[in-house]
């Protein structure tokens, strides 16, 4: 069902120019496809690198402390390329990490907060969170050229 989401956002941004994937919903919201794209890298990065992987130094691709939204919404220059790039790096990162763990049970630790997880909860987690983002990204589609569906 992850795998389903993420080709279901790759869909969504499919056939779209840079500047339509910079389109913004309404504002004053920052909240655009490429902007999704970008924040989902950095979801990936958190969950499968930093949680489960417990590799504390993974850095982020786009979120920085103090930035409204962290900064990944921010996408009036973003490199669509280049954010398409690191977000397909990112899933197969993710795709690696869950491939070496020896069960769904198998947990990992919150940097901020010494939290447990198990795969099976950021599994389910990210289904959750691609499928809520899914859902801003129809309707972004839908903006943009009246598109919809999975």
């Amino acid at each position: 069902m992850l795998e389903f989401n993420r080709e279901t956002l790759a869909r969504k941004c499919s056939g779209l120019t840079a500047d339509q994937l910079r389109l913004r919903a309404v504002e004053p919201s920052r909240l655009s496809l490429i902007g999704l794209v970008r924040h989902l890298t950095d979801v990936e990065l958190g969950w499968f690198g930093r949680v489960l992987s417990e590799a504390e130094d993974t850095p982020f691709m786009y979120w920085r402390d103090g930035a409204p939204d962290g900064s990944d919404f921010h996408v009036d220059d973003a490199d669509v390329d280049e954010s398409f790039r690191l977000w397909h790096n990112a899933c197969a990162q993710s795709r690696r990490i869950t491939d070496a763990c020896a069960s769904v049970e198998t947990f990992g630790v919150y940097p901020e907060g010494g939290d447990r997880y198990s795969l099976r909860w950021i599994l389910t987690h990210m289904i959750q969170e691609y499928a809520r983002h899914n859902g801003h990204a129809d309707l972004l589609r839908e903006r943009i050229d009246g598109k919809t569906g999975d």
